[in-house]
């Protein structure tokens, strides 16, 4: 059964339940108009914040991610939403409190609890980043925030709900390959290609993202198109990135960076939307 694109689909809204750079929520009203207009099942090997996903609640998806811990929180939301809101529910917002809750082994934590430092951490750490050192140690300071709101219960249940008709993994996005077949919609979002030294943010896992990993993401792209799939990447407006996929479609949109720690780094910039379809 094919996932469509309508109107209606916003009256059952579902917001984003963690903070992610490189999010898309402020991009799907221009995103929408480049989605295909119908497809089979949709596949998301970048997940991050999920905001396509919860923007198009398909039918059946595959979602991937590399990050663990990320991974782990939408699989809990997805099965035991109700004893994650009541756990973080007594998480305080302090300075203490969160170093203590930052010092913790998650593979020494039930997901549930695991799940929650997750939420937790992404809700008050500075500027709401997520970034791990070479030990893969989750190292952002504290964000002294005075009043986090750590859940929507109903947009969480919601979320839950809709997590119900997807295969998470934790993964490398090359796993796509073996799921996505004729007919599926793949959105690839990675860590954007830098358009400076300074801009190299990458470190969502200990791995980071390198030039042969971009490289590795255009050969999945040419894979899923030879396969017959609709592919959409987002990536940054350089000219590496143009050249590579200078056979496809690419499409300019202006997108805000929110996650950055000076004001100028916020600034409206070019992305680039690159498609095998009109």
């Amino acid at each position: 059964m094919q996932t469509s694109l309508f109107p209606s689909s916003s009256v059952e809204k579902i917001s984003p339940l963690v903070k992610w750079a490189g999010g898309k929520r402020n991009l799907l009203k221009v995103y929408k108009k480049l989605f295909p207009k119908r497809f089979n099942n949709y596949h998301e090997p970048f997940l991050g914040s999920g905001a396509v996903f919860f923007f198009l609640k398909p039918q059946k998806a595959v979602l991937i991610d590399k990050n663990e811990e990320l991974i782990n929180f939408y699989e809990v939301v997805r099965d035991h939403p109700l004893e994650l809101m009541e756990l973080i529910s007594t998480y305080k917002v302090d300075k203490d409190f969160y170093y203590r809750i930052r010092e913790l082994e998650p593979k020494n934590l039930s997901k549930i609890e695991r799940a929650a430092r997750f939420l937790y951490l992404n809700k008050t750490a500075y500027n709401g980043l997520w970034r791990v050192n070479s030990k893969g140690k989750f190292n952002v300071p504290f964000g002294r925030y005075k009043k986090v709101k750590f859940f929507d219960r109903e947009n969480l249940l919601k979320a839950s709900k809709l997590l119900k008709n997807a295969v998470l993994l934790c993964s490398d996005f090359e796993e796509v390959v073996k799921y996505a077949q004729k007919g599926d919609f793949v959105y690839l979002d990675p860590p954007y290609y830098p358009l400076s030294e300074t801009a190299n943010f990458r470190n969502y896992t200990s791995e980071g993202f390198s030039k042969e990993d971009h490289l590795r993401v255009y050969k999945v792209f040419k894979t899923l198109t030879e396969k017959g799939c609709f592919v959409m990447l987002s990536n940054s407006n350089s000219p590496f990135i143009r050249e590579l996929f200078k056979d496809f479609v690419i499409t300019e949109v202006f997108a805000n960076r929110f996650i950055n720690s000076k004001a100028d780094g916020r600034k409206p910039i070019i992305e680039l939307v690159i498609r095998n379809y009109e």
